[in-house]
């Protein structure tokens, strides 16, 4: 029976090459000169360290066209509030995204189901697993996944017929 997975994942490497090329990019810029800026990533947390409000928006801008330059979706990188820290400067902690959450799944297996295809969609843990009789069916559901904005990429792995 022909099945494949949905996911999403975050690319650490990726993601990790994007972050060193911000902060060349940051320590070679004129603008930036002389100031206390400071990204870093620790598991899933980014630490953004800024001297103004300023300052902070456009190292999210910065980080963000690394991303989008490394192949990394933006989504993935949930922004919080930022706070005043030490010296004067502003700190900002951020969250890498993974996984699907219940909401979101079920939020997909209810478009699905409109569909009235002849398919099964099970929730395992953080992912789900598509299973159909055609492969026709399923390559239907992948074109109304990607249709789905949850907020967060996808991606379809382990494609068996």
């Amino acid at each position: 029976m022909p099945t494949f997975d949905v996911i999403s994942k975050v690319n650490y490497q990726e993601f990790d090459n994007a972050l060193a090329n911000c902060l060349r990019e940051i320590s070679n810029r004129y603008d930036f000169k002389g100031l206390n800026i400071s990204i870093e990533r620790k598991e899933k947390t980014i630490t953004t360290l800024a001297s103004d409000e300023l300052k902070l928006k456009q190292v999210n801008e910065l980080l963000e066209t690394h991303l989008v330059r490394r192949k990394v979706d933006p989504r993935v990188l949930s922004v919080k509030n930022s706070e005043g820290a030490t010296g004067g400067t502003i700190r900002q902690v951020s969250e890498l995204k993974e996984g699907i959450s219940q909401e979101n799944a079920k939020k997909i297996i209810g478009d699905i189901k409109k569909l009235k295809l002849k398919i099964q969609i099970k929730i395992q843990g953080e992912e789900l697993r598509v299973d159909g009789k055609k492969r026709d069916d399923l390559q239907d559901a992948i074109a109304a996944i990607k249709t789905v904005d949850i907020g967060l990429p996808i991606e379809f792995i382990n494609f068996r017929d």
